[in-house]
């Protein structure tokens, strides 16, 4: 999306950019005493200043970071998917990829149950003054996976009541059923099927799913022409099993991703960073994009508002519409950040306050703008306001 240059030189000078962060990596071996002390290797990508193994997180803001669980596919592993990492941890998300089940005859429960324990790690370790990801965790976050990984996502969803939204990639039908499971889901839900996917074909697999959901917010999203493979990177055993079916793609690997990338960020943001904005943006595209189908059943982003108001969490804003100055107000005594977004859902800055601030508009031409208001890593408000 393209920035407003006009704007964006303003904001420079007091607020600074939200920048695009490098990528750093570590791998931890988490232990679940429950189930016979069994040991979870899982790779970790998360923002830093400086790409590299076990560089500090970004010290660059203060913010916190969603934490994206991803189960892989069969007899795949998880460098198969840098298409997602280099994609989204720039972008303020920390992504875990437990390495178990990668056998022949893979546990699809213990890999559910795995998706969702180490997602409660990454919160213990956010209290662990020793670790590098203490106080840099957020508590929204979601469970994503491919083909079985997917279909383990479910599992873990009906497992874990903490985990927010789920996300997933041709999503495979598991033992025991990740379409039974969907069942009793009512988290907001997106679900990516490839229309020429020959090896979990939509009818059989993310349809039943999508369906049986009972999330008040979910959206089925088709690539027209995509495959089951090129929804991540290229991988040989994936290469293998596709080969011998039919349909083919008939779009590139590239192509497929793009799509994905499309949609992708803009549900997270809203979804976990409350980017009323981004919400938007996801809806809007659906409509206009001759690259996908879609079955869906709610808006991204339903609590705009142009008035002065008082919500229920405490959040005043004054005055509307908006002159020289925003006057944000909260619960006396609390921590809050406040993002704002140009119309195309470029962040433009982000404050951090006690109680009240009070954020200089007068260089912000006329137009739209969204913001959203987070306290302890939870969106409490989100909304536009007109100058």
């Amino acid at each position: 999306m393209k920035s407003k240059i006009t704007l964006a030189v303003l904001f420079a000078v007091q607020f600074g950019f939200s920048q695009l962060f490098q990528v750093g990596h570590t791998t931890v071996n988490f232990t679940d005493t429950s189930r016979g002390n069994r040991v979870i290797a899982t790779e970790i990508y998360y923002p830093a200043d400086a790409a590299g193994d076990n560089v500090p997180v970004t010290t660059s803001t203060t913010a916190v970071f969603p934490v994206l669980s991803f189960g892989h596919g069969f007899v795949m592993t998880w460098d198969a998917y840098q298409n997602f990492w280099s994609s989204l941890v720039p972008n303020g998300y920390i992504m875990v990829f437990p390495k178990t089940e990668g056998s022949l005859a893979p546990s699809h429960l213990d890999f559910g149950k795995d998706l969702s324990f180490v997602l409660d790690q990454m919160a213990v370790l956010n209290t662990n003054a020793t670790s590098l990801f203490y106080n840099k965790i957020s508590p929204m976050n979601a469970v994503m996976g491919h083909s079985m990984g997917g279909g383990a996502s479910f599992l873990a969803a009906q497992l874990n009541t903490n985990i927010k939204t789920l996300v997933n990639f041709a999503a495979a039908e598991t033992n025991p059923s990740a379409i039974q499971a969907a069942a009793s889901i009512q988290i907001p839900s997106l679900i990516f099927s490839g229309g020429n996917d020959c090896v979990t074909p939509p009818n059989t697999n993310q349809i039943p799913m999508y369906n049986e959901l009972l999330s008040n917010c979910k959206t089925l999203l088709t690539i027209l022409g995509g495959s089951h493979c090129q929804m991540a990177n290229s991988n040989f055993f994936c290469g293998v099993g596709e080969s011998s079916c039919s349909p083919q793609p008939t779009i590139t690997r590239a192509a497929q991703q793009n799509i994905i990338n499309t949609y992708l960020l803009p549900w997270l943001d809203f979804q976990l960073k409350g980017n009323c904005a981004q919400g938007n943006s996801f809806d809007t595209q659906l409509l206009s994009d001759n690259s996908i189908s879609f079955q869906k059943n709610c808006i991204q982003c339903n609590s705009l508002t142009t008035d002065n108001f008082e919500n229920n969490n405490g959040i005043r804003l004054t005055p509307v519409p908006v002159k020289d100055i925003i006057n944000v107000s909260g619960i006396e005594g609390r921590l809050y950040t406040i993002t704002i977004y140009d119309s195309s859902a470029k962040e433009l800055l982000t404050k951090v306050f006690t109680t009240e601030t009070t954020i200089e508009t007068v260089n912000l031409p006329k137009g739209i703008y969204f913001y959203s208001l987070q306290s302890q890593g939870i969106a409490v408000s989100t909304g536009k306001f007109i100058k």
